[in-house]
C-alpha cells in the first residue's frame, strides 16, 4: 500500500443505523465560517456558508423531471467483470419516498448501496457503505480540523470528504469516486427556500464560472459568479479540489437539455469507464463541476481518495434586531439579520485567505498534522473512563461553536447568537444569561471565551456598572444604553473569575477589574437588584425566562451570591481588601437568609414582592416582557419547584468557589428535582409553548407546583423542558454523588436525540445549535473534579478510589491524568498533550496537595510533556 493511502484509525463514540440515520447532520466547518452538514445516510445537506443559517437549505438544479443537487458517486469494475455505478449514499429514508410528482429528496434516482452505518466521535463522522452487489465497501470520513486551545486550525472553512475504498475480492478493481457540486455563488438561500425555486430560476441575472486549476498538492474546480453584486452575502467562492495527483477528470458543465439528460449524460459517460469526458457548452444555463479521480485498488487491500470543499464568503452584516425584541418568549419573532448594503463587520477567517482556492492552496498540505491532532484529542477525550452518555452529551454539543450560532468579526472578535432559526438568526447580541450556562468554550477555547469577557466589562458596561445583557455590532458604534439582566450580569463576573483562574493572566484581570467591580456595585443602586445591601435580590429582575422577577428568589439571588464570592476572590488577588470583605459580608448574609427563609424542607420557593411604581425600578432594568400589573405581577415562579433553581450553586462549583447554602439543603433540593420535575410520560401533560419532548420520552420540565399555589400565569416556560436547564441539575446531581440521578437525566436528553426522531447535533431551545446546550461539558468537570489554577501552577482532581484515566482541558492546553491508587497512597501521571500550562502542585480532593515532578520531554515538540506525583496521604 502506498504511504499517501494510508489512512488513521479514527476513535468512535456513538454507532447509528436504520431508522436512527434519517435526522443525523453533522457540521462540517471551522469556528466563525459556516459549515455543510454530513447526512446520516452520506448526503450533503443544509448548505450554511454564506453568514446566515440555511437549514434544508441543498443547491440543487431542476433538470427536467427532478432535481440535482450535491453528490458523490462511485464507479467501480473488477478484472474481468462488469461494471457498476452508486452514488455514494445509503437509502433514501421513507418519508421521502412520495410527494406531487413523486420522491421529493435530491437526486432520488440515483441507485445507492443497500447498507449504511454512521459512526461518529465528533468532529470525525464515518458513514459506512456496503452493497452484495458492490465488490467493495465504502468508508466516508468526513471532518473538520478541531484542536482545542487552537482557534485558528479549528476554524478553517473547509470539509474534509475522504473515501475509502476495501476491495473485498481476490482481484483488483479499478475505482472511481467522483464529486458534483452545483455552482449556487450568489444566490440567495432564502429566497429559495421562501419561493421553493432552484438556483436557476432564481438566480436573476447570475452568470456562474467553473473554472479548473492546479496548484501544489491539489487540483479541482474553483466556482464563482462574476456578475454577483459585490456587497451581496452570497457573493464569493467555492471549490472542489482533490489531493490526488494522477487518474482526475472533470467537467465544468453539464450539457444543456429537457428531461434531465443532463443527468443521465452525466451517469452514461461516468459509468462508461470511470472517467469524465469535457462537453462543450457555457456552463451557464447548468453549471454543474464535476470532479472524479480514478484509481486501482489491488486484491483485499484499501485505498484512499480525498476531496476538500473550501469556501469564502466575506459579506457578513451586523444583526439588526426588530423593536421590541429584546429578549424572545415565543410571543414575537426575534433575531433578524441586517439587509446587504447596512453595516459590515466582516469575518476573521476571510482575512485569512485571497478565495475558497487559496484556502484549498494553503490548508491541504496541513491536513495530515491536524488530522493528527484531532485524532490525539478525540482518542486522548473518548478514553476517558467516564460514562459514555457524558462524553458523548459533551463531545456533540461542542459542534454548536462551529455552526451559525457563532461567527467572529473580521478584527478576530467572538460573538454567538442564542441559536439559530432556519433562515436567520435567533436572539443576537451575544446574550450573557443564556451563555452563562454553558462552560465548554471557556475550557475548550480559552481565547474565544475571553473575547467574550472584554466585550461584556469593556463595552457593554457602563460607568454606572450596568452591563447590557445583548451587544450591538458593531462594537465601535454600541450604545449602552440596553438594559440589565440579572443573571446575565451576575454571571459574566463568575465567567471572569473562571476564565482568569484557567489563564493566570493578571495583566488581563487588571484591565477589566474596574468595571467588573462597577458591575458588582451596581447590584445596590437606589431601585436595584439589592438596594438595601442585605445580599438578597428582592429588585426588579430581568432574567433568562425572558421576564422580570420580583422577590427574592432561589435562581437570581444563586447568582447574586456566587458573584459576590468571585468578587471577593478577585478583589483579595488584586489588594482591594475592603472590597473583598465587603462582599463577603453581603455573601453570609445573604447564604444564611436564603437557607432560612427561601427553602421550604424540600426546595427553594420564590417570594412575590411586588413594587409599587415604575419609580421605584432603577432605569433599564426592565426590557418590556414583564407584568402589566406591579402591584400583581405575572410571569413570576412563586411556590415552584424551578428545574435550574441552583444554577448560582452549579457555577460556583464549575469555578472551585465553593457551597452557596447549606449542602444538605443542595442535596434535598436536587432529589427534590428529580422527584417532582421528572416525567417520563407526555401523553397527559399539557405545554402551552414550545414542544421539545414528546410522547414516551423522559425529561426533567422546568417547573412543577407539588405544593400547589401555582400562579394563574407563571413565567411563559414552566411546562416546557430545555436541555441546557436539565444539565445544570443533572451536573449539579453529580457534584452531589447523586451519580445515579444525574446520569439519568442526561441519559434521557440524549435518548431524545437519537438520530430517529432528533438530530444527535443539534440540542435544540430557541433555535437550533443553542448555546445554553453546552452546560453539557460540565458533566466532565463534576466527574473529574477537575479544577485549575494557572496563576498558582496547582491542578485538582477527585480522588478515586479505582484506577482511572480522564481528560483534562484548561482552554489553552490538554492531556490526560491517570491515577493507580495503592495501599500506600496514590501515584498520578499527568501527560500534557498539547500547550504549556503552569504546573507545580497536583491536589487530589481529600488529599494533601503534592509537587509535580516532569519526568520526560519530547524532542519535538515542547507540549509533549509528562509529570508525575505521589500521594501518600490516605484519600478520605
Amino acid at each position: 500500500m502506498k504511504k499517501r493511502n494510508r489512512t488513521l484509525r479514527w476513535p468512535v463514540l456513538k454507532h447509528y443505523d436504520g431508522e436512527r440515520l434519517d435526522r443525523i447532520a453533522m457540521p462540517l466547518g471551522g469556528i466563525g465560517t459556516g459549515t455543510i452538514s454530513l447526512g446520516g445516510r452520506g448526503d450533503l445537506r443544509d448548505w450554511e456558508l454564506m453568514n446566515r443559517p440555511a437549514k434544508g437549505f441543498t443547491p440543487t438544479l431542476s433538470l427536467g423531471s427532478g432535481d440535482v443537487g450535491p453528490f458523490f458517486a462511485l464507479h467501480v469494475k473488477a478484472k474481468g467483470g462488469e461494471g457498476l455505478t452508486r452514488a455514494l449514499e445509503g437509502p433514501v429514508p421513507v418519508e421521502y419516498y412520495e410527494g406531487g410528482s413523486g420522491a421529493t429528496v435530491p437526486n432520488h434516482g440515483l441507485p445507492r448501496f443497500r447498507d449504511c452505518r454512521f459512526a461518529a466521535a465528533y468532529p470525525l463522522g464515518q458513514v459506512h457503505l456496503s452493497d452484495p452487489a458492490a465488490p467493495i465497501d465504502v468508508r466516508i470520513e468526513a471532518f473538520n480540523p478541531m484542536i482545542p486551545g487552537n482557534v485558528e486550525a479549528s476554524g478553517l472553512p473547509v470539509a474534509v470528504l475522504r473515501f475509502v475504498l476495501n476491495n473485498r475480492m481476490a482481484v483488483p478493481v479499478a475505482a472511481t469516486v467522483c464529486g458534483s457540486i452545483p455552482n449556487f455563488v450568489g444566490v440567495d438561500p432564502i429566497e429559495v427556500q421562501a419561493t421553493g425555486a432552484s438556483p436557476l430560476t432564481s438566480s436573476g441575472g447570475r452568470r456562474a464560472r467553473n473554472r479548473f486549476r492546479k496548484g501544489k498538492g491539489v487540483q479541482g474546480i474553483l466556482y464563482d459568479a462574476p456578475t454577483v453584486d459585490p456587497d451581496s452575502e452570497a457573493h464569493g467562492t467555492l471549490a472542489l479540489v482533490t489531493t490526488a495527483q494522477d487518474g482526475v477528470s472533470r467537467r465544468l458543465s453539464w450539457i444543456e437539455g429537457r428531461a434531465n439528460v443532463a443527468l443521465l449524460d452525466f451517469w452514461d459517460d461516468l459509468s462508461a469507464d470511470g472517467s469524465l469526458e469535457h462537453r462543450c457548452g457555457t456552463g451557464q444555463d447548468f453549471p454543474i463541476g464535476s470532479l472524479a479521480v480514478r484509481l486501482r485498488v489491488p486484491a483485499m487491500a484499501e485505498r484512499a481518495i480525498t476531496f476538500l470543499i473550501t469556501w469564502h464568503f466575506p459579506n457578513r452584516y451586523a444583526w439588526a434586531p426588530k423593536p421590541n425584541t429584546a429578549a424572545c418568549s415565543g410571543r414575537t419573532e426575534c433575531g433578524t439579520v441586517a439587509a446587504p448594503g447596512e453595516t459590515g463587520v466582516g469575518n476573521w477567517y476571510c482575512g485569512q485567505y485571497r478565495d475558497a482556492w487559496d484556502a484549498a492552496v494553503k490548508i491541504a498540505p496541513r491536513l495530515a498534522g491536524l488530522e493528527r491532532v484531532t485524532i490525539q484529542f478525540v482518542e486522548a477525550f473518548c478514553s476517558a473512563d467516564l460514562p459514555e452518555v457524558v462524553k458523548e452529551a459533551a463531545l456533540f454539543n461542542a459542534s454548536t461553536l462551529r455552526t451559525e450560532t457563532c461567527f467572529r468579526t473580521g478584527d478576530g472578535r467572538f460573538f454567538a447568537w442564542e441559536g439559530c432559526w432556519d433562515s436567520q438568526g435567533c436572539c443576537e447580541g451575544a446574550c450573557t444569561h443564556v451563555w452563562n450556562y454553558e462552560h465548554a468554550t471557556a475550557h475548550l477555547f480559552a481565547e474565544l471565551s475571553r473575547s467574550l469577557r472584554e466585550t461584556e466589562f469593556l463595552h457593554a458596561t457602563d460607568d454606572a456598572g450596568k452591563m447590557a445583557f445583548r451587544v450591538q455590532l458593531p462594537l465601535p458604534e454600541m450604545q449602552i444604553e440596553g438594559a440589565a439582566a440579572a443573571d446575565g450580569q451576575m454571571g459574566c463576573l463568575l465567567k471572569l473569575y473562571r476564565d482568569w483562574r484557567l489563564s493566570g493572566d493578571d495583566h488581563w484581570l487588571r484591565t477589566l477589574w474596574p468595571q467588573a467591580r462597577r458591575a458588582i456595585e451596581f447590584c445596590w443602586v437606589k431601585g436595584g437588584w439589592d438596594a438595601d445591601r442585605d445580599g438578597v435580590m428582592e429588585g426588579c429582575q430581568h432574567n433568562t425566562m425572558d421576564v422580570e422577577y420580583f422577590g427574592p428568589n432561589p435562581q437570581m439571588t444563586g447568582w447574586y451570591l456566587a458573584a459576590l464570592r468571585a468578587g471577593e476572590e478577585l478583589a483579595t488577588h488584586l489588594g482591594d481588601d475592603e472590597f473583598a470583605q465587603s462582599c463577603r459580608d453581603l455573601f453570609e448574609l445573604g447564604s444564611r437568609w436564603m437557607d432560612e427563609n427561601l427553602f421550604n424542607g424540600d426546595y427553594y420557593e420564590h417570594q412575590v414582592r411586588p413594587v409599587r411604581s415604575h419609580a421605584d425600578i432603577r432605569s433599564n432594568l426592565q426590557v418590556g416582557m414583564g407584568p402589566r400589573k406591579l402591584k400583581d405581577p405575572e410571569f413570576q415562579l412563586g411556590l415552584g419547584c424551578l428545574v435550574d433553581q441552583l444554577v448560582g450553586q452549579f457555577t460556583s462549583h464549575v469555578c472551585g468557589l465553593g457551597y452557596l447554602h447549606k449542602r444538605s439543603h443542595i442535596r434535598r433540593t436536587l432529589k427534590s428535582i428529580e422527584k417532582f420535575n421528572r416525567r417520563s410520560n407526555f401523553h397527559g401533560h399539557f405545554n402551552h409553548m414550545r414542544s421539545y419532548v414528546l410522547g414516551d420520552e423522559t425529561a426533567l420540565l422546568m417547573a412543577s407546583y407539588p405544593r400547589g399555589g401555582r400562579p394563574q400565569f407563571p413565567f411563559p416556560y414552566f411546562s416546557e423542558v430545555m436541555t441546557g436547564f436539565e444539565y445544570t441539575a443533572a451536573v449539579g446531581m453529580l457534584y452531589e454523588g447523586l451519580i445515579k440521578e444525574g446520569l439519568k437525566a442526561i441519559s434521557a436528553i440524549r435518548s431524545r436525540y437519537d438520530g430517529k426522531k432528533r438530530n444527535p447535533f443539534d440540542e435544540a431551545e430557541c433555535g437550533h445549535h443553542y448555546g445554553r446546550a453546552m452546560a453539557s461539558w460540565a458533566a466532565v468537570l463534576a466527574l473529574t473534579g477537575f479544577q485549575y489554577d494557572a496563576g498558582a501552577g496547582a491542578i485538582t482532581f477527585a480522588a478515586s478510589e479505582e484506577a482511572v484515566n480522564w481528560f483534562w482541558s484548561t482552554g489553552d492546553s490538554w492531556g490526560t491524568i491517570r491515577q493507580r491508587p495503592s495501599t500506600t497512597g496514590v501515584s498520578v501521571e499527568l501527560r500534557v498533550l498539547f500547550g504549556r500550562p503552569n504546573l507545580k502542585t497536583i491536589t487530589l480532593l481529600g488529599a494533601a496537595a503534592a509537587p509535580l515532578r516532569r519526568v520526560t520531554a519530547s524532542k519535538r515538540k515542547a507540549s509533549g510533556r509528562v509529570y508525575r506525583a505521589t500521594i501518600k496521604t490516605k484519600i478520605v
